[in-house]
């Protein structure tokens, strides 16, 4: 009884802060079910522990796949009608139902299904819910239940596989992940005589001297920037020495308000304070029609952001460029999505699926659609090196994750909150770093 009150409770905390938790996926939401239709859809997840058993007796398995991928983009017409049919050939036997969910609609209902003992046998999860899901004693650890492990995990882009981690046990295999680049103006750096900023220093002065008014009279801002939580933060604190908590993320103090991690958000305040930067204020021009009209000359972003100028914008002169670097070197931030197995599922079959949606096959069928793999042969191919995506293959060499905590989403709202009152000059970047870090030492500790 007091395991279940105590799974009642992370689900209600878990619901709560969803809303805190940003940048992570970047996938398109879906509000339907795939092709089988939401009926079908709904009677295959209340079928799945039936399916499990089956396996055992050399019955055919259906598996239950719940994703996030669009109903109506690409990735999932590539899921639905090349991958699935060829994982089905290969492995006679099994049948995978995929369902697509919305993005915060999958996170609730796994929460959910956890407490009805109606989870599927593998999802693509955002990879800051991991943390959360294991805390709730849900996830398989891979490396301890799948003899090869090792393996397949060697296969695949080590940063990436990061996101998973907790306590030196695996929960996942990394799907796909991403990251942020400097995106910039062409012209206003040109017109203004300003070089590429290569550095956190060079980076700050390109940021005051690109602001300013246009011939229209019309305010000009060096530096977009829609947020102050981790997603944004981390590429400047981790580039400029600064971190969140110490190597096994148990600790904050130290390091949440160590004079480099002081020092980079004392560098936004000064930026804000000057106009040079803004982006997170209600009433704020979005950022690509900030970016793509001139009014912000630069920008930290992801692979998605190509295809949003390109189509709103398709005349727009930019280029792209690493993270600046400083003292800790170019250091952004990794986002993404995770393949695991819940503890339910029929895991001989479930670990066969996900071995093969990490496969350089299926993880190049999904380069074409725009996501970048984590298979390292994939990496390797003519489809990436074509992609959109390939000025970000670099930078995903030094990414970081973000602390795979389960009390992230509260640590990221904390973090929002206090950086929030240093921009607004109601308290010193070390006095708001320094509250931080005792509240997340409790946070942690828990």
């Amino acid at each position: 009884m007091k395991e279940r009150k105590k799974l009642l409770a992370i689900i209600l905390a878990s619901v709560t802060c969803l809303a805190a938790m940003t940048g992570c996926g970047q996938s398109p939401a879906a509000s339907a079910s795939d092709t089988n239709g939401q009926e079908t859809a709904k009677q295959n997840e209340a079928s799945s522990d039936t399916d499990a058993k089956e396996d055992a007796s050399g019955e055919e398995v259906t598996l239950n796949f719940w994703h996030h991928y669009s109903a109506q983009s690409p990735e999932n017409e590539t899921l639905t009608t090349v991958l699935i049919p060829k994982f089905e050939e290969e492995n006679p036997g099994i049948k995978v139902n995929a369902v697509s969910h919305e993005w915060a609609d999958l996170h609730d209902k796994l929460l959910i299904s956890a407490e009805s003992d109606t989870l599927p046998d593998v999802a693509r999860l955002d990879s800051a819910w991991i943390p959360e899901l294991q805390k709730m004693g849900i996830l398989v650890p891979l490396n301890k239940e799948m003899s090869d492990y090792n393996d397949i995990a060697g296969g695949l882009l080590e940063s990436a596989m990061s996101t998973a981690e907790i306590a030196g046990d695996n929960y996942g295999l990394a799907l796909n992940t991403n990251t942020k680049i400097l995106y910039y103006n062409v012209e206003l750096l040109e017109e203004n005589g300003i070089s590429v900023p290569k550095t956190m220093d060079e980076f700050a002065e390109a940021c005051k001297k690109l602001s300013g008014t246009n011939a229209n009279g019309q305010q000009i801002w060096g530096y977009d920037e829609p947020g102050l939580s981790g997603w944004n933060l981390c590429p400047f604190i981790w580039s400029m020495g600064g971190s969140l908590t110490n190597e096994d993320q148990t600790k904050a103090t130290g390091y949440l308000n160590s004079k480099e991690t002081v020092a980079a958000i004392e560098m936004f305040a000064d930026l804000y304070k000057e106009n040079a930067i803004t982006g997170w204020n209600s009433g704020d021009i979005p950022m690509t029609d900030g970016f793509g009209t001139g009014r912000y000359a630069m920008l930290l972003e992801g692979p998605w952001k190509v295809a949003e100028l390109a189509g709103a914008y398709p005349d727009f002169k930019y280029e792209t460029a690493p993270v600046p670097a400083g003292d800790g070197g170019s250091i952004s931030v990794l986002g993404g999505e995770d393949i695991s197995m819940f503890n339910s599922a029929n895991k001989d079959a479930a670990w066969k699926f996900m071995k093969f949606m990490t496969s350089e096959f299926a993880q190049e069928e999904m380069a074409k659609c725009g996501q970048i793999p984590v298979n390292k042969e994939a990496l390797e191919s003519e489809t990436v090196k074509a992609a959109d995506f390939a000025p970000y293959i670099e930078q995903l060499k030094t990414a970081k994750s973000r602390p795979t905590v389960a009390c992230w989403s509260e640590f990221d709202s904390e973090l929002a909150a206090a950086v929030t009152d240093v921009v607004n000059g109601d308290k010193t970047a070390q006095e708001a770093m320094d509250e931080l870090a005792e509240k997340v030492d409790g946070l942690l500790a828990e």
